[in-house]
C-alpha cells in the first residue's frame, strides 16, 4: 500500500504536520481499518431502507444483555470530571482557536467536522493550531498588528477534538490512488503529533465522535484507539471520547454505544440538530406521520425530543458516563441590545431545563454565553463537578415515544420553506468559501441546520404537504420559484458579483438539486457533493 498527498498547503508548520512519520501512521490506520469503515457505510444504506419500509425502529433484542447487564464505563480522568460549560467552534483560523481556549469554558470542542469546511488548508491549519496549543505555543498577529495569545491568568479550556464523520473522504490524501478516510486523517494527524504531550499533561487526548448509527461503528473507533495507543506507547484507556447521539438509530443503542467504548468513553451528547435531520432522512418516504413542522417550531420541549434527552441522561448516569446537553444556536449581538437580550433569555431557558433534567453540562457557540451557562449549572451543581448521582429511575422511554414526530407542535408554512431555502443557500455558500460556521439571523448555523433545511423541503415536496399559512401545496415548482427569489435577495445582500458567482450561485444550484423531491437527488449528506465543489476552479 502506498500513500501520497496532493500538495503541502501554504499554512504554517504544514511540512511538519505532514511529515513522513505522520503519513506512515495514517497509512497504518487505513491498512487496518478503512475496509471495515467501507462495509459499515454500506450497511447503513440497507438498514435505512428497512426502517423506512417498516416505519419503525426498535431496541435490538440481540443486545438485550448489554442493556440489562451490570457494568459501568471507566471513571473519568480528572480533566473531564467538570464539564458544566463547553464552547464549540472550528480550530482554524488560529484567532478562533485562541478565543475558544481563553473563553473560560471548561471544555472547547475543537471542531474539524460540521463547523469547519474541510478544505486542505483548513484541515492542516486546524491540526497545526491544536499542536501548538497542546504545547502552550499558539499565538496569532492580525494584519492590523493585533496580537492574540493564550491567557496565563486562568485555566485554558480542555480540548476535545471532533474529527469528521465516517462518511467523508479526504481527497488530498490518496492511498493506493483512492481518497483516504477523513476521520482517520483527522484523528491520525492529531493523535500522532499530540497524544504523548497531552497524556503527559493529563489533558487527553480527548475526542468527540459524530454521526454514528450503529454500535459496530463505535466498536471500530475502540479498535482504532487501542491500536493507536499501542503504536505510540501510550497506556490503554488514556484516550477518552464523547459520542454524539445525533442519529435516530443511535437513540435506540445508547447503552450499546457506551458498552462498546466503555474503557475509552466519557459520555454522550444530545446533538439535537443532526438528530432532527436524521429523523427526516431516515423516514423521508414513510408518509405524513414523519412530517415535521417548520424547523424553528421544533423545540426541545416537543414530546419526541423530551423522550430522547431524558433517555440519554438516564442511560449515561446508569453507566457512570456524562450526559452533555446540546448547543443553543442563539448568539448575542453587541451592537443590538434587544437581540442580545432575547438571545440570553432563550439560552437561559434552554440551559435551565437541561441542568434541571440532570445534564452534566452543555454547549454554547459564543464566548459571551459561557458565563450564563456556567451560572445556570453552578446554581444546580453547587460544589459538585457533575450530576452522575442523579439516576432518573422514573424515566421509561418507548420506541413509540422516540418516533412520535406527529405530536411535535407547530405547522409547516410557506414562510418556513422560504427561510429553509435562504439558510441552506447562504450557509452552503459560506461553507464553499472556507468557513463552516456562520451567523445567520442571529443564529449560529453549521452544516446540521443546513441539512435540516434542505431535507425538510425534499420531504415536503415528496409528500405533497399543504402550507398552513397559504393553503398552497408545496411542489417542486413552488420551491423553484421561491428559491429564485431568495437567491436574488442574497445577491443584493452580498453586493459583490464576483463573490456571488464564485460561491452563492454554485450553492443555489446544489440546493435546487437536493430539494427536488426526487429519489435520485436526495444525498445522505449535503457536505458530500459540496466537498466535490471545493476542488473546482472557482473555490480558492
Amino acid at each position: 500500500m502506498t500513500i501520497s498527498i496532493s500538495r503541502i498547503p501554504d499554512v504554517p508548520n504544514a511540512q511538519n504536520i505532514l511529515s513522513d512519520e505522520a503519513l506512515a501512521f495514517i497509512e497504518q490506520l487505513h491498512v487496518r481499518f478503512a475496509g471495515t469503515r467501507d462495509d459499515l457505510l454500506a450497511a447503513r444504506t440497507e438498514r435505512r431502507s428497512e426502517y423506512s419500509k417498516a416505519k419503525r425502529i426498535d431496541f435490538d433484542p440481540a443486545t438485550e444483555q448489554v442493556r440489562t447487564g451490570d457494568w459501568k464505563v471507566a471513571p473519568a480522568p480528572a480533566a473531564l470530571r467538570d464539564r458544566r460549560v463547553e464552547i464549540t467552534g472550528p480550530a482554524s483560523p488560529a484567532k478562533m482557536a485562541i478565543n475558544a481556549l481563553n473563553s473560560g469554558a471548561k471544555v472547547w470542542l475543537a471542531d474539524l467536522e460540521d463547523a469547519s469546511t474541510p478544505s486542505w488548508e483548513n484541515v492542516i491549519d486546524a491540526v497545526a493550531n491544536l499542536t501548538a496549543a497542546a504545547r502552550g505555543e499558539l499565538s496569532f498577529t492580525s494584519p492590523e498588528g493585533k496580537t492574540y495569545a493564550l491567557r496565563d491568568d486562568a485555566p485554558l479550556s480542555v480540548v476535545v477534538v471532533r474529527p469528521r464523520g465516517w462518511h467523508l473522504n479526504e481527497n488530498n490524501v490518496l492511498i493506493n490512488g483512492k481518497p483516504a478516510v477523513g476521520a482517520l486523517v483527522d484523528f491520525g494527524l492529531h493523535f500522532f503529533h499530540n497524544a504523548k504531550v497531552l497524556a503527559a499533561a493529563g489533558q487527553g487526548p480527548f475526542y468527540y465522535l459524530p454521526k454514528m448509527e450503529h454500535y459496530l461503528e463505535v466498536r471500530l473507533w475502540n479498535e482504532i484507539f487501542t491500536f493507536a495507543q499501542e503504536q505510540l506507547g501510550i497506556d490503554y484507556g488514556t484516550v477518552r471520547a464523547t459520542m454524539l447521539i445525533e442519529t435516530i438509530p443511535a437513540a435506540f443503542q445508547m447503552e450499546e454505544f457506551l458498552y462498546e467504548l466503555r474503557d475509552h468513553v466519557s459520555g454522550l451528547n444530545a446533538g439535537r440538530w443532526d438528530y432532527l435531520f436524521s429523523i427526516i432522512k431516515t423516514f423521508r418516504e414513510a408518509g405524513s406521520d414523519f412530517i415535521m413542522p417548520d424547523r424553528a417550531d421544533v423545540a426541545m420541549t416537543a414530546p419526541m425530543m423530551r423522550a430522547y434527552t431524558e433517555l440519554l441522561v438516564k442511560t449515561c448516569h446508569k453507566r457512570g458516563a456524562f450526559a452533555m446537553g446540546g448547543m443553543a444556536a442563539f448568539i448575542p449581538n453587541r451592537r443590538e441590545p434587544e437581540v442580545t437580550e432575547a438571545a440570553f433569555a432563550k439560552v437561559r431557558d434552554d440551559k435551565t431545563r437541561e441542568a434541571n433534567d440532570g445534564f452534566d453540562g452543555s454547549w454554547v457557540a459564543h464566548p459571551d454565553l459561557v458565563g450564563l451557562c456556567q451560572e445556570i449549572f453552578d446554581s444546580v451543581l453547587g460544589d459538585k463537578p457533575n450530576q452522575l448521582d442523579k439516576q432518573r429511575p422514573e424515566v421509561e422511554v418507548t420506541a413509540e415515544q422516540l418516533l412520535d414526530v406527529a405530536s411535535a407542535p407547530g405547522q409547516v408554512t410557506e414562510a418556513g420553506v422560504r427561510l429553509n431555502l435562504y439558510v441552506a443557500v447562504a450557509y452552503t455558500a459560506v461553507w464553499l468559501s472556507g468557513n463552516g460556521a456562520v451567523a445567520i439571523h442571529n443564529l449560529m448555523e453549521d452544516a446540521a441546520t443546513a441539512e435540516i433545511s434542505r431535507s425538510q423541503i425534499w420531504q415536503q415536496i415528496r409528500n405533497q404537504v399543504v402550507a398552513a399559512d397559504t393553503g398552497n401545496t408545496i411542489t417542486a415548482q413552488m420551491v423553484s420559484e421561491i428559491l429564485a427569489e431568495e437567491v436574488e435577495k442574497l445577491r443584493g445582500e452580498v453586493n459583490d458579483e464576483a463573490r456571488f458567482t464564485a460561491y452563492y450561485q454554485p450553492a443555489a444550484d446544489l440546493i435546487a438539486k437536493l430539494t427536488s423531491g426526487k429519489d435520485e437527488d436526495f444525498e445522505d449528506f449535503l457536505t458530500l457533493p459540496a466537498y466535490e465543489l471545493l476542488d473546482k476552479e472557482y473555490v480558492s
